[in-house]
């Protein structure tokens, strides 16, 4: 699968959870009494661990509860799901009218995420503005929004120009405020090589996410580097690890262990990561699961 800085720190506000007193996920003060009005979370930058969501059938079989209850029992703190892409237009109306609610109740944020192919920038700003204004019956919204921008070999029609224009497109659409991140494929010589176009596309997010996927090789030197080639942009990062079968893209048979989820976490916290998330929920096992839950890094 595959940004105006909103700073380092969560902007923390009380959210209206109808629960006795208490410290919720962010450390805020619960008690208030339930309304007919959503309470916004405070929007920010995906602080924390998260998982992606692509295929909702898919996972925990397409219950917006079950997901929420496993993603608290997880210390989850935002998940991204996919609204749609160049080929499909807009689509999770449904799944957001049923996972939103339930994710904000429990204190997790929720973060949109298409993949635009960049062949007709205009339509794919459109269907992203599409997805940011989108509001549940209940009247809840994303908390935030992820383009996925792909090399040219998953279909992208990639170039600095394009990726200029939807870049600076996308901001104008979803205004100054929203959190937006830029998700792209991990520096490496082959990036190199094709010119993929990383400070068009960053400039106008407010964070980029890596996809640090290892295969085969070490995760920590891999997110090491991540984090050294995109510090020059001046966003915070965020990235993505891998939870899912490397061995049909030419890496090792089966979900990375949790040796290597752990020094991912690791290394990622010390080269001055943000947060982390990983691809992706239906792919990854009951050991990754457990790897993240235990993990002390990223905890909110």
């Amino acid at each position: 699968m595959a940004t105006v800085c909103l700073g380092t720190a969560v902007s923390l506000a009380l959210v209206g959870l109808a629960t006795a007193a208490r410290f919720d996920r962010w450390g805020l003060v619960g008690g208030l009494e339930a309304t007919s009005v959503p309470k916004a979370l405070p929007r920010s930058l995906p602080y924390g661990k998260g998982m992606w969501i692509w295929q909702p059938e898919k996972t925990e079989g397409n219950d917006a509860a079950a997901i929420v209850a496993r993603a608290d029992d997880v210390g989850l703190t935002h998940l991204y799901v996919r609204t749609g892409s160049s080929w499909d237009g807009f689509y999770a109306g449904g799944f957001l009218d049923r996972i939103l609610p339930a994710a904000h109740a429990a204190g997790i944020r929720v973060y949109g995420w298409d993949f635009p192919r960049l062949i007709s920038v205009g339509d794919d700003v459109t269907r992203a503005a599409a997805a940011v204004d989108y509001r549940t019956p209940s009247g809840h919204r994303l908390d935030g929004f992820a383009a996925d921008i792909e090399t040219p070999s998953e279909g992208t029609e990639l170039s600095a120009e394009a990726a200029s224009s939807y870049s600076e497109g996308l901001r104008r659409a979803v205004g100054p405020d929203l959190p937006i991140v830029a998700v792209v494929p991990r520096p490496s010589a082959w990036m190199a090589t094709i010119g993929f176009p990383y400070e068009q596309i960053v400039a106008n997010f407010d964070a980029v996410a890596p996809m640090v996927y290892w295969f085969n090789r070490e995760p920590g030197t891999d997110v090491a580097g991540a984090l050294a080639d995109l510090r020059r942009y001046g966003k915070p990062v965020f990235p993505v690890g891998q939870a899912f079968d490397g061995g049909p893209e030419g890496g090792r048979p089966g979900v990375p262990p949790r040796a290597e989820l752990l020094r991912f976490f690791e290394v990622s916290e010390d080269q001055g990561a943000k947060g982390v998330s990983f691809w992706s929920w239906q792919a990854a096992d009951q050991e990754a699961f457990d790897s993240i839950k235990e993990a002390p890094q990223f905890r909110a």
